[in-house]
C-alpha cells in the first residue's frame, strides 16, 4: 500500500532532470493509452462493459431543428433544457457513450459562492436541477449529496475575499458562515487549523455524481421527445452560403447517415477544436492533464464537508469514508495530440507534477500522511484562455454554437448554462448577461493565435484559486496588439520646458490588456515599467523574469483597500478636473456603415435617432430582441464624398462612423453584423480600427490647447459639444469630435495611423505651459463614475433596458420609428420598472468596488455592480441595480424615502442614494460652462 506522506518523501528526494518543453513526452510519465484499471469515485459510469456496440444505438433522423453533439454535462443538459423549452425535434450525438469524454472523471464539485453574479445564479440554477428538479420530473436519484463546502483561509486578504461572497450570497439568500478557526476544528475536528486565518462554510454546497445526472437527463429530455444517438461520431458538418454570402449550418455528416440541421452545438469538451474545424470556426481552448488522488478509508472523515485550499491550491472532496485530492498546479502537462479513440481512458499520474498537491493536503489534514492511495484519476479536460467558458454563436458561421471549454467546472456550471445555450439557441439571446462567456468576448485575430492561447490557458489554469483583485492583469502573452502611441524613439524637446517625450511606455504607462490591446491604465512616477514576455511563472524550467517592475507595480495593486498608487490617479484625476489631460483610446473600435440601407440599419439598430444633419455626433444605445443593451456607443453622421480613408468611406448617400468600446470591439461588430444579415439590409459595415488612433483631450483647459493644434473655430457656437469636423492638425487631416466620457470640457482626436505622432507632439508642445499630463483608464473609470456616466458590462449590460439603466434619453420612444427592442420598452414604460439603478455614496474613507450588497430598510434589495472614489467629491460612489422586495414597481418615492446601507466583508455602511449624478449634475461643464 502507497501512503501519502512516503509518496511526498519519495518523489522529493528523487532526482529530477530539466525539463526543456512545455510538455512531457516520456511515456514513463503518462500514457494516452486506455488504463483500465484505474478506478474514479463513482458508483458506476455509463460505460459498456459486456463489450463494444457497433452503430448508433438509435437510427438517425433525416432532419432535425437542432443537433448537439457531445454526451458530456453540457450536451446532455442543453438537450434537456432545449426539449424542456419546446424543441422536440432535437438530437443529441455521442462518438461513444454519455459521458465518456472528460464528464465520467470529473470530481463533480459544486459550490455556490463565487466573485459574479451571473455565475452565482447559473450555479443556483445547476443546483436547483440536479437536487429537485430532476428528480420531481423522472423520478430518479441524480446521486446529489449535500455535505457542504469549507473554503480555507490562510491570510487576510483571503478572508476579505470570502467575507466579499458572504455578502453577495446575503443577495440571492444563500446561507454561508464566516468561521473563526476554533469554530473550523469543531466543524472539521481532523483539520489543522493552526495557520489558518478564517473560512467561509457554505452548508449548502454539495457534490453531483457524473453517471447518475446524465442519465436523468437523458431520460427527462428523451421523454419530451429528443433524442438521444450514442455511438455515432462525427465525421463532418455541412456549410452552405446563402444568397447574401452568409454561411450557414446545413447538415451534420456521420458514418451512419446525415442528418439535415440548421443549428449544431459543439458540447465536444476537449475535442471542440476539431470539431470546430470541420465548420472553418476558431475554438481557442487546450488541452491539459488534469489529476485527483482517492485516498483509502479515513475513520471519522464521514460528512465532513468538501474542502478549498485556495492558497494551498487544493481540494478535498468528500468520497463517502474517503477523500479525493486534487488541485491546481503551475506546471500542467499539455494534451499536445488529442486522440478521438480517447473514451473511458486515462492517463498515469505524473506524481512530479502532482506531488505540490499532496503536500497542501497533508498539511491541512495530517491523518493523510498515515492514509493509503485507492486509486490515481488523471483525464484531459480543456482550458481557455481566462478560464471561462465558451458559449454563444460562432463569429463565422451562423447557426454554429459553442457550448465548450469549461475548465473543469463543466458539472457544477452545466445546468445554468445550458439552459443559457437553449435559450440562446430559440431566442437569438440568452436571459441573462453571458458576455464573460461569449465567445465575442475574444477579438477574432487572437482566436487562432496558438501562442496566445497556450500562454493564457497556461496562466488562468496556474492561478485558477489566486485571490480575485479587482485591479489584476494578466502576463501571458501581452503586446498583442500595440497603438501607434504605445512606444517609439527620439523624445520630444520643448524648450524651456521640462517635458520628455510624453510617448506612453517612456513616460511610466503601467498597461492595462483588453481585447489583445495594450491601454494606459496609469502613469507610474518612477519611469517606465514595460511588459515582458511571458515566463510561466518559472515552470517548465523556462527562466523566470527578473527585475520586472511591471509585475512588481502589479502586485502592490493586490489589495482590497486603497492601491498604493491612489495618489497617483488622484493626481490624474485632479489634473482633468482644473486643467488638461490627454486620454489615449486607440483601442476603440471604429467602424463605418455604409450603402444602399444604411440609414434602414441606423434606425433599427440604435435606440437613439442618429439621423440628424452630417456633422452631428449621438451617443446612443444598440438592444437585443428582449430590450436589453447590447452596446452603447457613438454614431457620427458623415457627409455623402468620395473616400478619404481612413477617416472617411466612399459614400454618396448615408453613411455613419460608430466608435465603439474597444474592448467590446469584436462584439459590437458581431451584433450589428447579424442584425444586418437578420433584417437583409443591403449596407456594408468596415472596420478601421487598427487604421486609426484616436485620443481624447479633456479638461478646462482643453480649449485653449487645441485652438494652436487645429485650424478650426473651437467656440461652443462654431462647435457646439456633439458635433464633429475634418480639420487640419499640425498638417495632418483630423476627425475632431466634441465629446466627453469623464464630464469636462473636450475633445477627441480620431488620427489616420501615420500622423498620431506628430498630431500627439503638437497636442503636448501646445499643452506644456498648461501643464498637460498623460492619464490613463483607471483616471477615466474613477471620472466617469463620479459624473455618472455608463460603463458597457458594467452598469450597462445584456440584462439591462436602457430604462432600467437610466438612460431612456437615449432612446426615441417619441417617434414612429421602429427599432430592435423598442416594444419590451414601451411595455416596460407602461407597466412601471421592476428594477432601476441607484448611485450611492458613503461618509467613509472606504473603497468598493462592486458585488457588495444594497439593503434598504435592513432588507437586501440589489448588489453594487460598480464603485470607484471619485476624487473631486472625495467619497466612494457607487452605482447597483435595486428591487422592490415585494416585487412592486422601483419608483423615485421608492428610493428616496428608503434607508440605504451597503455592506462591505460583512459590514454594513449608511450610504446616501442619489438621483442625479452627485457631480455637475446640470451638465454644465462639457458645455464648457465653469463657474
Amino acid at each position: 500500500m502507497a501512503f501519502l506522506g512516503s509518496v511526498v518523501r519519495r518523489v522529493a528526494s528523487a532526482l529530477r532532470s530539466p525539463i526543456p518543453l512545455l510538455c512531457r513526452t516520456n511515456p514513463r510519465t503518462y500514457s494516452s493509452e486506455h488504463t483500465k484499471e484505474k478506478s474514479v469515485p463513482y458508483e458506476k459510469t455509463l460505460r459498456q462493459e459486456d463489450g463494444a456496440i457497433f452503430g448508433p444505438t438509435k437510427p438517425l433522423p433525416r432532419s432535425a431543428d437542432v443537433v448537439v453533439i457531445g454526451g458530456g454535462s453540457l450536451g446532455c443538459q442543453t438537450i434537456y433544457h432545449l426539449a424542456k423549452m419546446g424543441i422536440s425535434n432535437a438530437v443529441l450525438l455521442e462518438r461513444d457513450r454519455l459521458t465518456a469524454g472528460t464528464t465520467w472523471h470529473t470530481a463533480g464539485l459544486l459550490w455556490q459562492l463565487r466573485p459574479s453574479d451571473v455565475e452565482v445564479e447559473l450555479l443556483a440554477h445547476t443546483r436547483n436541477v440536479i437536487s429537485k428538479d430532476l428528480e420531481e420530473e423522472t423520478g430518479l436519484h441524480t446521486g446529489w449529496i449535500q455535505n457542504g463546502g469549507l473554503f480555507i483561509a490562510s491570510n487576510k486578504q483571503r478572508l476579505d475575499e470570502y467575507k466579499r461572497l458572504m455578502s453577495l450570497g446575503k443577495v440571492y439568500g444563500i446561507e454561508s458562515h464566516v468561521l473563526s478557526p476554533a469554530e473550523t476544528k469543531d466543524l472539521y475536528p481532523l483539520m489543522n487549523v493552526d495557520d489558518l486565518y478564517g473560512t467561509l462554510y457554505v452548508p449548502k454546497d454539495g457534490t453531483m455524481d457524473p453517471a447518475g445526472t446524465c442519465t436523468t437527463l437523458s431520460r427527462a429530455a428523451t421523454t419530451r421527445g429528443a433524442m438521444v444517438i450514442e455511438n455515432c461520431p462525427v465525421t463532418g458538418i455541412q456549410v452552405k452560403t446563402d444568397d447574401f454570402g452568409v454561411k450557414r449550418v446545413k447538415a451534420v455528416e456521420t458514418p451512419h447517415g446525415t442528418i439535415e440541421t440548421p443549428c449544431v452545438v459543439n458540447c465536444a469538451g476537449v475535442w471542440a477544436t476539431k470539431l470546430g474545424e470541420m465548420a472553418g470556426v476558431k475554438v481557442p481552448l487546450i488541452a491539459m492533464h488534469h489529476a485527483y488522488v482517492v485516498t483509502e478509508r479515513i475513520e471519522g472523515i464521514q460528512n465532513m464537508p468538501n474542502v478549498r485550499d485556495h492558497d494551498a491550491s487544493v481540494y478535498l472532496r468528500l468520497q463517502g469514508d474517503a477523500l479525493s485530492v486534487g488541485g491546481y498546479e503551475q506546471n500542467p502537462i499539455f494534451w499536445e495530440e488529442v486522440s478521438d479513440k480517447f473514451a473511458f481512458s486515462l492517463f498515469d499520474l505524473d506524481w512530479d507534477v502532482f506531488m505540490q498537491h499532496i503536500e497542501g493536503a497533508i498539511n491541512r489534514v495530517p491523518v493523510l500522511e498515515q492514509t493509503g492511495i485507492k486509486s490515481t484519476v488523471c483525464g484531459p479536460e480543456s482550458f481557455t484562455a481566462d478560464h471561462k467558458p465558451l458559449m454563444g454563436e460562432a463569429p463565422e458561421v451562423r447557426g454554429f454554437f459553442l457550448g465548450c471549454g469549461f475548465n473543469s467546472a463543466g458539472m457544477m456550471l452545466g445546468g445554468g448554462c445550458g439552459r443559457e445555450l437553449a435559450h440562446w439557441i430559440i431566442h437569438g439571446r440568452p436571459e441573462k448577461d453571458m458576455y464573460g462567456y461569449d465567445i465575442r468576448r475574444f477579438h477574432s485575430s487572437l482566436t487562432d493565435n496558438k501562442r496566445w492561447i497556450r500562454e493564457r490557458s497556461h496562466e488562468s489554469y496556474a492561478k485558477n484559486y489566486s485571490v480575485v483583485f479587482p485591479f489584476d492583469e494578466p502576463l501571458a502573452s501581452r503586446n498583442m496588439r500595440k497603438d501607434p502611441f504605445h512606444q517609439v524613439q527620439c523624445p520630444l524637446q520643448i524648450p524651456n520646458h521640462s517635458i520628455s517625450s510624453g510617448i506612453l511606455t517612456e513616460e511610466g504607462c503601467v498597461f492595462q490588456e483588453r481585447h489583445g490591446w495594450e491601454r494606459p491604465g496609469w502613469f507610474n512616477k518612477d519611469g517606465p515599467a514595460p511588459v515582458k514576455d511571458y515566463d510561466y511563472y518559472g515552470a517548465y524550467g523556462i527562466r523566470t523574469n527578473i527585475n520586472y517592475k511591471y509585475n512588481e507595480l502589479l502586485g502592490k495593486e493586490y489589495t482590497f483597500n486603497f492601491p498604493p498608487h491612489h495618489d497617483v490617479i488622484k493626481s490624474e484625476c485632479l489634473s482633468c478636473r482644473h486643467g488638461v489631460v490627454v486620454f489615449n483610446m486607440s483601442y476603440f473600435g471604429k467602424f463605418y456603415l455604409t450603402g444602399p440601407d444604411a440609414k434602414k440599419a441606423a434606425d433599427w439598430l440604435f435606440t437613439a435617432d442618429v439621423n440628424k444633419k452630417p456633422g452631428s455626433t449621438v451617443y446612443t444605445c444598440m438592444l437585443n430582441r428582449r430590450g436589453g443593451a447590447e452596446a452603447d456607443l457613438t454614431v457620427s453622421r458623415l457627409e455623402p464624398g468620395a473616400a478619404n480613408l481612413p477617416l472617411a468611406p466612399e459614400s454618396d448617400g448615408d453613411a455613419y462612423y460608430l466608435a465603439v468600446g474597444g474592448g467590446v470591439a469584436e462584439h459590437n461588430w458581431n451584433h450589428i453584423r447579424s442584425v444586418i444579415q437578420d433584417r437583409g439590409f443591403r449596407c456594408q459595415l468596415t472596420d478601421h480600427s487598427e487604421d486609426m488612433g484616436m485620443i481624447s483631450i479633456q479638461g478646462p483647459k482643453s480649449r485653449e490647447v487645441l485652438q494652436e493644434v487645429l485650424d478650426s473655430d473651437l467656440s461652443n457656437n462654431a462647435f457646439p459639444f456633439s458635433t464633429h469636423k475634418v480639420v487640419s492638425a499640425a498638417g495632418h487631416q483630423v476627425r475632431a469630435m466634441r465629446l466627453s466620457f469623464v464630464g469636462e470640457l473636450g475633445w477627441e482626436l480620431h488620427i489616420p495611423r501615420d500622423a498620431c505622432i506628430p498630431v500627439y507632439r503638437a497636442v503636448m508642445a501646445a499643452g506644456a505651459k498648461h501643464g498637460i499630463i498623460n492619464s490613463g483608464y483607471r483616471a477615466i473609470d474613477s471620472l466617469s463614475i463620479e459624473k455618472g456616466y455608463r460603463h458597457w458590462h458594467a452598469d450597462l449590460r445584456p440584462d439591462d433596458t436602457p430604462l432600467e439603466a437610466g438612460l431612456g434619453f437615449t432612446c426615441k420612444l417619441r417617434s414612429s420609428i421602429p427599432f430592435q427592442g423598442r416594444e419590451r420598452l414601451e411595455k416596460q414604460k407602461e407597466e412601471g420598472l421592476k428594477r432601476h439603478i441607484v448611485c450611492f455614496t458613503i461618509d467613509e474613507k472606504i473603497p468598493m468596488f462592486g458585488l457588495e450588497a444594497v439593503f434598504r430598510n435592513g432588507v437586501p434589495v440589489g448588489h453594487l455592480r460598480r464603485a470607484d472614489y471619485g476624487f473631486f467629491i472625495d467619497k466612494t460612489i457607487s452605482y447597483g441595480y435595486i428591487r422592490h422586495p415585494d416585487g412592486g414597481v422601483v419608483s423615485s418615492d421608492f428610493i428616496k424615502t428608503g434607508d440605504f446601507t451597503l455592506e462591505r466583508m460583512g459590514v454594513t455602511y449608511k450610504a446616501t442614494a442619489h438621483l442625479k449624478s452627485p457631480f455637475d449634475p446640470e451638465n454644465k461643464r462639457v458645455k464648457g460652462i465653469y463657474s
